[in-house]
């Protein structure tokens, strides 16, 4: 790859819409939901899944959940995009009320 298509990519990769939003993990054998934030929707199932699997996640009810029924009980869904905002103080402040919003209303525990 010569240093104008390297920068290029860079670039590209700068500008890329990032998928922000809520999300649910819901272990239907434990009768258990968990609800988060992320600024990557995209990653968030790979990142949940390494601490889980080496037992290091710091919500101790959904290790305990993913170590007594396994990956195949615990299913991630995204509840809510939200558009990016240019100020990354607004972004943190909507996503922690929606993210509140979303655990009341399913009576979910945070992650």
């Amino acid at each position: 790859m010569n240093t104008e298509d390297r920068k290029a990519a860079i670039s590209a990769y700068k500008k890329r819409e990032r998928a922000i939003g809520i999300y649910e993990l819901r272990c239907a054998a434990a009768d258990a939901v968990w609800v988060g934030q992320t600024t990557n929707l995209d990653a968030i199932w790979n990142r949940m899944r390494f601490t889980l699997e080496h037992g290091s996640h710091p919500s101790r009810s959904l290790q305990a959940a993913w170590n007594a029924h396994g990956e195949h009980a615990i299913a991630l869904s995204v509840l809510e995009r939200i558009e990016d905002e240019e100020s990354s103080y607004i972004l943190n402040g909507l996503l922690k009320e929606r993210c509140a919003a979303w655990r009341t209303r399913l009576g979910a525990q945070a992650i």
